[in-house]
């Protein structure tokens, strides 16, 4: 794994007993010592400290940025407020997703924050979409996540106007002497921060969060099953470039002014396929929740079918829920078959397990809201 990308935290990885994996190019801690479950516990009942440093963080310039972002995401853009960050999609020709991205309104600019996997590609989607009179930075610039019913506490020692902030709102703050953009966001379903850093401060910082005695250290493993039961998806599993946002459950992500009817309607590519689903309603299929039965976790890729045997989609994500205590996943299944508390089967070495479709998230979130 030589020559992986290494995060500014490579180091404090390794010495904290980071068990290490290829994960979108770069070399990330899947684990440390203390283990998936417990670190996935610890988070839901304390506060966790994630390494996001190999997320794409990139600053958009040049004229009504805003609008010109508008031609390539679904969001609403134009209405997002100074100092507030919206979820949005790049959706393609064909309506499907080609990444999913955070925005934050930052005055003069704009400022996103794109996944590893697919940065390159977004970054000259962006510098080719928009054309050459816009300004497109990839930054230089650590990314940890703090998250936990106990960051808001953690936080309130070492930054407390960042506390000032709700959930899906952005700041620039100091935290021993260190410059940070703080939103209070995250990819765990509880309240929590997501800090961006310069890369040589990232290092320092991170020591200063783990010397809190309700942090600790949290790898990929817990991040995912933590995203997994709060119902967020995972680019190139469960939404691609072959799923519509109407297919993927994400009808909330398209803003209000780029619908039917809309100030602002249409004019981002795919248009036509999504939002002739989103009125017509005749898509196929649909992402849901679904739970297991028992402790065996149902992984991705397992084959569903209904009760007469028909093969109706498949399990995108799937793991066992630790803090639901049964096993949880998120799949697409055919739109007849998606009703909540409809039985479908997964096929698991031969064998067909029992889920119960299910509401999204499988855990109540704990973002701050006011």
């Amino acid at each position: 794994m030589t020559d992986l990308n290494r995060t500014p935290l490579h180091d404090l990885h390794v010495e904290l007993g980071g068990k290490m994996v290829e994960f979108a190019g770069y070399h990330m801690p899947v684990q440390y010592p203390m283990g998936v479950k417990k670190e996935h516990e610890h988070t839901r009942t304390a506060c966790g400290l994630f390494d996001v440093s190999h997320m794409g963080q990139v600053v958009l310039r040049g004229p009504e940025p805003a609008r010109a972002l508008e031609s390539l995401v679904c969001a609403d853009i134009v209405g997002l407020a100074e100092g507030a960050q919206r979820y949005a999609l790049f959706t393609g020709t064909e309506g499907g997703i080609l990444d999913d991205l955070m925005v934050v309104n930052a005055g003069d600019h704009l400022y996103l924050v794109v996944n590893a996997a697919c940065k390159a590609q977004d970054i000259a989607h962006l510098r080719t979409g928009l054309g050459g009179e816009y300004s497109v930075e990839e930054l230089d610039r650590g990314l940890l996540a703090l998250q936990g019913p106990k960051a808001a506490e953690v936080m309130e020692r070492l930054c407390p106007a960042a506390c000032r902030l709700v959930f899906m709102q952005h700041g620039r703050f100091e935290i021993a002497g260190m410059e940070v953009w703080v939103s209070r966001s995250g990819y765990t379903g509880e309240d929590g921060f997501e800090i961006s850093v310069a890369a040589e401060e990232a290092e320092r910082l991170a020591r200063c969060l783990l010397a809190e005695s309700e942090v600790e250290a949290i790898g990929l493993g817990a991040r995912d099953s933590l995203r997994l039961e709060a119902g967020l998806c995972l680019y190139g599993h469960d939404i691609d470039q072959s799923t519509t946002p109407i297919e993927a459950s994400l009808i909330w992500a398209i803003g209000k002014p780029r619908r039917v009817g809309g100030e602002r309607e249409a004019g981002f590519p795919g248009a036509d396929v999504i939002l002739h689903q989103l009125q017509a309603r005749d898509h196929r299929r649909k992402r849901v929740g679904l739970l297991g039965e028992g402790r065996a976790p149902v992984r991705e890729g397992a084959e569903l079918f209904n009760a007469d045997d028909r093969s109706i989609g498949s399990v995108t994500s799937g793991s066992f829920g630790p803090s639901v205590g049964q096993p949880v996943a998120m799949g697409y299944v055919a739109i007849d078959e998606a009703e909540i508390g409809n039985v479908v089967y997964a096929e698991v070495r031969g064998k067909r397990l029992p889920m119960t479709v299910s509401k999204l998230p499988f855990v109540a979130p704990g973002y701050h809201r006011g």
